[in-house]
């Protein structure tokens, strides 16, 4: 009998020790789930920075002779995107294809007619914002200003920094859940973060998002800190002029001011009802001279 009662205070030994360990482990994995998962994300985040910068140095030219040591660039004779995918020298995301289809480049490659045509379509749509103040329709936001592939580019326009909060994050066309679950969003009906006067370019970003951290520190931005954009073709520095808290309904900040180039940084902040958020803004300006 004792030897009985013995075997199975072991067992329920070993059961609560197994318990009990289990329990550890899974309070410790919800403890550091936020931790790993943003380290994750954020090397997500600057392996799509890298290589987005790969692809800004491997331009090709709309000259007819393409002056490049590059042997996986000297393959490419098309001029734009859409001949070069016709012709199979490039797949649909822009990496250049061997004789036997397979990928022959270890980054995108971009071709300088596109990135003009890009460049152009980007000042006109920022021109014909400028008359239209107040009267953009906000469930628009989530749509992208440009339709990226027809430059066989992708959504990722440019990428945003803020070394004050070790900000480093991808900036996607279309302000929707899809977009802003990878980095920051450009506001569509907003300006288009390029270097051009009369702009207002508004860029969005997650607060309190599930092992990730976007935006959740722009609220420790002070004025004068240095917050920076990089696009295709320029690097933007602005200073943070302003910060303050708005209704969601209040989007007049968001208007472009004549004769000045802004950067807003908008996210949602805790307002006591569940079902309303206010948003927390960080106004910038370009510098005048860098």
């Amino acid at each position: 009998m004792r030897k009985e009662k013995k075997q199975k205070w072991k067992l329920w030994q070993k059961i609560t020790v197994t318990i009990a360990t289990l329990a550890l482990v899974v309070g410790l994995g919800f403890l550091l789930f936020p931790t790993v998962s943003n380290f994750f994300g954020q090397q997500r985040a600057n392996e799509t920075i890298e290589t987005f910068n790969q692809t800004r140095q491997h331009i090709i030219p709309k000259d007819e002779e393409t002056d490049t040591p590059d042997p996986v660039i000297k393959q490419v004779t098309s001029k734009r995107f859409q001949d070069a995918l016709a012709k199979g020298e490039v797949d649909s995301e822009g990496y250049v294809l061997d004789d036997n289809g397979n990928r022959a480049s270890g980054s995108p490659i971009v071709f300088e007619y596109d990135l003009d045509a890009l460049h152009r379509d980007s000042l006109a749509y920022n021109e014909s914002l400028i008359n239209n103040q107040g009267t953009v329709d906000t469930t628009d936001y989530a749509s992208a200003a440009l339709d990226m592939s027809r430059y066989g580019l992708s959504n990722f326009y440019c990428y945003l920094s803020a070394p004050a909060i070790d900000l480093y994050l991808p900036v996607y066309l279309g302000a929707n859940d899809a977009m802003m679950s990878c980095g920051a969003a450009h506001l569509a009906g907003t300006s288009l973060p390029v270097d051009q006067n009369n702009t207002n370019a508004a860029l969005a970003g997650h607060t309190d998002y599930i092992g990730r951290i976007f935006f959740d520190n722009i609220r420790k931005l002070e004025i004068g800190d240095t917050v920076t954009i990089d696009n295709y073709w320029e690097t933007i520095r602005y200073k943070v002029i302003d910060y303050k808290v708005v209704a969601p309904d209040e989007t007049s900040d968001i208007y472009i001011r004549e004769g000045r180039q802004l950067l807003t940084l908008i996210t949602c902040i805790y307002a006591g009802d569940p079902e309303n958020f206010d948003r927390y803004l960080v106004i910038c300006e370009k510098e005048a001279s860098y």
